[in-house]
């Protein structure tokens, strides 16, 4: 019990341990963590989420695509410019809320095309919002150029406890006349670790100054507000027009991607440059103006798509942000308190449980916060951490599993060494399913022991060859062996040519007495049949005594530690049992039981239920070291076998 409880220790603590670990984990979020396995996860949730519940197709967002067969038209990427100013003025006649041109001006083409793109641009004052770049390479910072801070093209009124947001070294700005009556945002989306991008950065620093994403400014100009009605509330989210954003510490907003690309209204450039094309079907709806050539290379891998453009992405954003349709995080608290819960549920359930029903207890576990988790995300848009609770159980659960594993195989090897010579093997293996059940440290149990022994032994030894004997010993101990077995019973020893047996241990056995009174009738039986083969063998014909007691003992595993151990049974009811089967000579019986057995089966007996046993009337004897009497039954054996 000791051993037992000290292993149940080990994998409580463990399990502490475990859920401690994890809480810490789980409180400093490392990025290698958040960025590769969690996310993977999250890919997982948008997956199902998808299958579960399609989204509907956005209809007041439209992308106009300069794909392969714009380039195939109008010649390879960079377009002409004069094209693209075509293209723009095509887009602003059929009166769009906003025009988001998600390409980046980097480099001058010729003065007429390049002035002919910034007419086109400046035309729709306050409709039109342009690309700008910042990236992370080192380099002189430059200041900004004067024209980014006029109140109409870029500036974020009012920040507020702004933490931990993402700083840029470089600022990548184009030709100033494109921009002189255009709004700007930045199109800088760094992807996670393992190259997907998640993450839509609503604002960045550079130097001192705070700088809107194209998505946002688009939305928020589609619903009538300016960069100036953008308010940052650090490290809880952005708000717009009255509605509010939830970010992370960084300004960063998760993106609630729909689906594979493709899921927004698409028109080929080289469809909107034609002179039958209906413009009007950009009217009061937001336009995005990009690139999906393969050739542009600018594409993104999100949770559905190797390959998704990335003014999809944009317009993904920009649709989360005008349908409140945003992933907004569990609090660390929860995740905290789940993890806490159902780590220290486990460290004290599994212990106490088998492997299989403690990997089961786990697993419903597992799978009732993967549903709940599901059911928040496709629902309610609530992204809750997995990976840590989910560690925590599996981590508990496979130390639980693995610990009891080694530990409950050593104990049954050494139960099935122990007790493998001393009972059946179907107690052997009801033993190692309950280990607890032995009692090697010793206990007091009522059993039922059968003692036989042959008569007249001592003589026939000295009349035969030491092989004769032995070989006729071995003979007849085999098939007794065999039928004590056959009735669950724990051969105890054998001592020279003495048999001792009892029942009701290792293991419980409220029929104990039966079960030994049936095993002595049986043992008569073969003995019978023995005798009958030496005959005819030639051989001298042996006899025994068999005695059975009843009573309460001290039973346990015995000896010297590390040298000798025995599981065997001790007490006065044991030595009554030797003795009685002593008298059996003396009463010319071959099966003697005390009132102590006599009581267990009377019943048995007056029915005629044990077969072929026939009592006769009990005497009371004085058996050798006991001060009072005792009676005694004959256990006679009629003609017909006894039932098995």
């Amino acid at each position: 019990m000791v051993k037992k409880d000290r292993n149940l220790n080990v994998i409580s603590i463990s399990g502490i341990g475990f859920t401690i670990f994890f809480l810490l984990v789980s409180l400093l979020s490392p990025v290698i963590i958040e960025e590769t396995a969690e996310s993977l996860l999250l890919d997982y949730r948008f997956q199902l989420r998808n299958v579960v519940r399609p989204p509907s197709v956005p209809e007041d967002i439209i992308i106009v695509e300069i794909d392969d067969r714009t380039l195939e038209k109008y010649g390879s990427w960079p377009l002409n410019r004069s094209v693209q100013a075509k293209l723009v003025k095509k887009i602003l006649s059929g009166r769009p809320k906003v025009l988001a041109v998600d390409i980046f001006y980097a480099e001058r083409q010729n003065r007429q095309a390049d002035e002919e793109l910034a007419r086109a641009l400046n035309k729709s004052p306050g409709r039109v919002v342009l690309a700008t770049g910042f990236d992370m390479e080192a380099g002189g910072r430059e200041e900004a150029p004067e024209y980014l801070w006029d109140d109409a093209i870029m500036k974020i009124k009012h920040q507020s406890d702004i933490v931990n947001v993402t700083e840029v070294n470089k600022l990548k700005v184009s030709a100033p006349g494109l921009y002189s009556h255009a709004l700007i945002g930045h199109v800088y989306s760094p992807p996670g670790l393992d190259g997907k991008l998640r993450w839509e950065h609503l604002f960045i620093k550079y130097l001192n100054d705070y700088y809107p994403s194209l998505s946002i400014v688009t939305a928020a100009r589609s619903i009538g507000k300016g960069t100036g009605d953008i308010i940052i509330y650090g490290g809880r989210g952005v708000a717009v027009g009255g509605i509010f954003i939830p970010t992370d510490p960084s300004g960063r907003m998760r993106i609630n991607y729909l689906g594979r690309e493709g899921i927004f209204i698409h028109r080929s450039a080289a469809d909107v440059l034609k002179k039958d094309f209906d413009a009007s079907v950009f009217s009061g709806r937001i336009v995005l103006l990009g690139t999906t050539a393969i050739s542009t290379y600018d594409f993104a891998v999100t949770p559905f798509s190797a390959r998704m453009p990335g003014v999809e992405k944009n317009a993904t954003v920009i649709e989360n942000i005008l349908h409140r349709r945003f992933i907004e995080d569990v609090p660390v608290s929860v995740t905290c308190f789940l993890i806490l819960v159902t780590g220290l549920f486990l460290s004290f359930a599994l212990p106490k449980m088998k492997a299989i029903p403690g990997i089961s207890l786990a697993l419903v576990v597992v799978i009732l916060f993967t549903i709940v988790n599901q059911y928040l995300f496709t629902y309610h848009g609530r992204y809750m951490n997995f990976i840590y609770p989910f560690a925590t159980i599996f981590f508990i659960s496979i130390f639980s599993t693995t610990y009891k594993y080694v530990t409950e195989e050593r104990r049954a090897r050494e139960l099935r060494k122990m007790f493998s010579s001393y009972v059946s093997p179907k107690i052997v293996e009801e033993l190692i399913n309950n280990p607890g059940m032995a009692g090697l440290g010793g206990r007091k149990k009522e059993i039922t022991i059968i003692f036989s022994d042959i008569m007249g032994f001592t003589s026939f030894s000295e009349k035969r060859e030491p092989e004769e004997v032995v070989a006729m010993l071995n003979d007849y101990f085999r098939e007794m062996a065999d039928i004590i077995f056959r009735w669950d019973g724990t051969l105890d020893k054998f001592v020279g040519d003495e048999i001792m047996a009892f029942w009701g241990a290792p293991i419980d056995q409220p029929d104990h007495a039966e079960r030994a009174v049936r095993c002595a009738l049986n043992m008569s039986d073969r003995l019978d049949d023995l005798q009958k083969r030496w005959q005819a063998e030639g051989k001298p014909v042996l006899d025994c005594g068999i005695g059975i007691n009843t009573g309460i003992v001290l039973i346990g595993n015995i000896g010297a530690a590390g040298k000798k151990m025995d599981y065997t049974a001790i007490g006065d009811h044991v030595n009554l049992g030797a003795r009685v089967e002593a008298l059996t000579r003396q009463y010319d019986s071959r099966i003697l039981i005390t009132e102590h057995t006599y009581r267990k089966v009377s019943d048995l007996i007056e029915r005629h239920s044990l077969g072929h046993a026939e009592i006769i009337e009990g005497e009371e004897v004085r058996v050798k070291g006991k001060r009072t009497a005792v009676k005694l039954f004959r256990l006679k054996a009629l003609p017909h076998k006894t039932k098995q």
